[in-house]
């Protein structure tokens, strides 16, 4: 070992030797600052190496309490059955209230009657409630793009998706995103409603509050829902084109003052305005 006066040049050598012959095999000479450096180096890398295996590799999955596949999964199908007990529990308040509301000789609770009183107080009591009233119906939409019903997702934005015009009519009322994510187009009794784009029809049936309803699902993350109709001219699992009739225009359903068309159109999980896209 050779000494130094300056102690931070002091250096040390490392040297692997023969038992027997005590021959030298191997050595090497180093500061006390390289030393460090070199032990400070090999550690950092070490640690990117180990977070870039866990970060990007399937080994991640094998750190406790790490959510797999199956209980991302999981935690989906449960936030959807919790979606839909909180829409039972409101339309059971709902049945109280109107309950209540009739044993004592008062006007039933109407939900035209929240809407308006929601307009004028500025409360968002009511739009909550508004949005979860549609709650089954996205959540059976959700469930039945877990097969990819519709296919190949598309990958062009919604601007540049050219939609079909359901019908021609004027719209009565326009869309607004917390009280009215819709808009109704008026039309005469039995007007043919038809596709907006091609797609896969997920739902189609009778709804209390508006009435005879269909979804269908479209590529591209695009839902389309029509509503208050006379009558439905195709079922769930059925393919349609771009323009071809699906029902025919009605007044259907409790929340509903003449025959017109209620449409909804979704776009990755959010309403948008189908004027925005569509020309009536």
């Amino acid at each position: 070992m050779a000494i130094d006066k300056n102690k931070n040049t002091r250096k040390y050598r490392a040297a692997v030797t023969d038992a027997i012959s005590h021959e030298r095999l191997w050595s090497i000479v180093f500061t006390k600052p390289a030393f460090i450096v070199v032990a400070i180096s090999t550690a950092v890398l070490l640690l990117v190496i180990f977070y870039l295996l866990v970060a990007f590799t399937p080994l991640r999955t094998f750190i406790p309490g790490y959510p797999n596949a199956q209980a991302r999964r999981q935690a989906v199908q449960n936030a959807i059955r919790i979606d839909s007990l909180e829409t039972q529990i409101l339309q059971w308040e709902l049945y109280t209230e109107d309950l209540k509301r009739v044993v004592a000789g008062e006007e039933p609770l109407l939900l035209d009657k929240l809407i308006l009183d929601r307009q004028e107080s500025g409360k968002e009591a009511d739009s909550l409630f508004l949005m979860r009233r549609d709650s089954l119906l996205r959540a059976r939409v959700a469930e039945a793009e877990q097969f990819e019903v519709s296919g190949p997702r598309r990958t062009l934005p919604i601007e540049a998706v050219t939609f079909y015009t359901p019908l021609k009519g004027v719209i009565s009322e326009g869309f607004d995103r917390t009280l009215h994510p819709y808009v109704d187009v008026t039309a005469p009794a039995g007007t043919a409603v038809m596709a907006v784009l091609d797609g896969t029809v997920v739902f189609a049936g009778w709804e209390e509050a508006d009435g005879y309803t269909i979804a269908i699902q479209h590529r591209g993350d695009i839902i389309s829902v029509y509503k208050h109709n006379e009558k439905l001219l195709k079922k769930a699992g059925d393919s349609v084109k771009a323009g071809t009739p699906v029902a025919q225009v009605g007044t259907s359903g409790s929340l509903t003052k003449g025959n017109h068309l209620r449409l909804e159109l979704w776009y990755a999980g959010e309403p948008v305005d189908p004027a925005a896209y569509i020309s009536f």
